[in-house]
């Protein structure tokens, strides 16, 4: 599995959590990662946490993008799916990492 997920908006973008995303999604949204992690499996489709995950998923490439411009690229996908299915997927990936992992192996 690639540790890259691309969102095909304006143009294709990386969209990656990391821990400054981890960290800004925990202050915008109010709920630990857990909760976040929970809600996207049990499909809830909230647009608002969907829409915030988008905004600090992308910051790392494009440090001028704002809420609303976001809201603004969200809007012009033809399927909403694919924005969900991408936010999850980048989510698992930052969360959880790729099978080999970064921990390493214990001495």
């Amino acid at each position: 599995m690639s540790d890259v997920v691309i969102l095909n908006l304006d143009r294709p973008r990386e969209l990656r959590f990391g821990h400054k995303a981890f960290k800004a999604l925990k202050t915008q949204t109010g709920m630990t990662l857990l909760d976040i992690e929970k809600k996207l499996n049990e499909g809830d489709l909230d647009p608002e946490l969907i829409e915030k995950m988008v905004y600090v998923g992308l910051r790392h490439e494009d440090e001028t993008l704002t809420p609303e411009k976001v809201e603004d690229l969200i809007d012009q996908v033809p399927a909403y799916i694919d924005v969900v299915t991408a936010v999850a997927k980048a989510f698992v990936i930052g969360f959880a990492g790729t099978a080999e992992g970064n921990a390493g192996e214990p001495e």
